[in-house]
C-alpha cells in the first residue's frame, strides 16, 4: 500500500503520521514545495498550479491514493484535481471540522489562513454545518510561514495575535490550516485563560487519514513502511523544521532505514 501526501509544506505532517499510526506499514509519498510558501497570500489560480505541480510529481510513484493535506489546496485546487486524477486515483481533500465542533453547542472559533478566511468555501461550511453554533472566524496571518520555518518567535507571536482577536468562553476551535495542528498545544495555551474551561480544539488529520484508507481499492495490500519526500518534484529529506514538531519526530522515528 503507497499513500501520497501534498501540502504547501510540512503541514503534511499531521496526516502523515496519523496514517503511520493506523497503518505502519503503509508507504508514504509526501509531496511538498516549501520554496512557495505561504500559499495564503497566492491567487486561486497560482495555489491551483502549485497543488497540481505537487499531485502530478506525487501521482509519478503510483501510490493507491492522494491526500490534499491542505485546507487552502482544498478550497482552490480540489476540483481540479480530482478532475485530472479521478477515478484512477482517489484524491482526498481536507475540510475543516466544523461540524463537530459546532455539534458541542458552544462558541465556535475557526482559525485559518487568510485566504480560507472569508472564503465562499468555509462560509458555505459554516452555513450547512454550524447550525446554531456562534461561529467567528480568525485569520491567522503569518502562522502556517512561522510554523513551516520553525520560528519560535513568530509562531508565538501570530498566536498571540489569533488568540487576541478570538472571543472569551470559545468552547471549541476548529484549526483550518493543517500547519496549525503541529502547534496545538501551543494554540490551546494562549487562549485558555479566556476560553472555555473545557476548550476543545479539533484538526483534521485523523479524519483525513481514516478516509484515504477508505478510498484505497485494495486495502489488503501491504507495504514495507518507507517514506519518499519530494519538493517541488526533487527527491529530498525531511526538513529539520519538521523534527521540531511531535509529528515529524514520531515519523521520522517509525520509518525504517532503507
Amino acid at each position: 500500500m503507497k499513500i501520497a501526501l501534498m501540502d504547501s509544506g510540512i503541514g503534511l505532517l499531521a496526516a502523515a503520521a496519523a496514517l503511520r499510526r493506523l497503518r505502519p506499514d503503509a508507504d508514504l509519498v509526501l509531496s511538498s514545495n516549501p520554496a512557495s510558501m505561504p500559499w495564503g497570500p497566492r491567487t486561486p489560480e497560482e495555489v491551483t498550479a502549485l497543488a497540481l505541480g505537487c499531485a502530478r510529481a506525487a501521482a509519478a510513484l503510483g501510490p493507491d491514493a492522494l491526500v490534499i493535506a491542505c485546507n487552502t489546496a482544498s478550497v482552490h485546487a480540489l476540483a481540479t484535481l480530482r478532475a485530472e486524477l479521478e477515478p484512477a486515483l482517489p484524491v482526498i481533500g481536507t475540510v475543516p471540522a466544523i461540524k463537530p465542533a459546532a455539534a458541542l453547542g458552544g462558541p465556535v472559533a475557526i482559525w485559518a489562513t487568510p485566504a480560507t478566511t472569508g472564503s465562499a468555501y468555509q462560509r458555505g461550511l459554516i452555513r450547512d454545518f454550524a447550525g446554531t453554533a456562534a461561529v467567528t472566524e480568525v485569520a491567522c496571518p503569518g502562522l502556517a510561514d512561522a510554523v513551516e520555518h520553525g520560528d519560535d518567535a513568530a509562531i508565538d507571536a501570530a498566536i498571540a495575535d489569533a488568540a487576541a482577536r478570538t472571543p472569551a468562553g470559545t468552547a471549541a476551535i476548529v484549526l483550518g490550516c493543517t500547519h496549525y495542528e503541529l502547534v496545538a498545544d501551543r494554540i490551546r495555551a494562549a487562549v485558555a485563560p479566556v476560553a472555555a474551561p473545557d476548550l476543545i480544539l479539533h484538526g483534521s488529520a485523523d479524519a483525513v487519514a481514516a478516509q484515504a484508507l477508505r478510498r484505497i481499492a485494495d486495502p489488503a495490500r501491504t507495504g514495507n513502511g518507507t517514506l519518499t519526500v519530494l519538493h517541488a518534484g526533487a527527491p529530498a529529506a525531511l526538513p529539520p523544521a519538521a523534527l521540531l514538531y511531535p509529528q515529524g519526530h514520531s515519523l521520522a522515528a517509525t520509518t525504517p532505514a532503507v
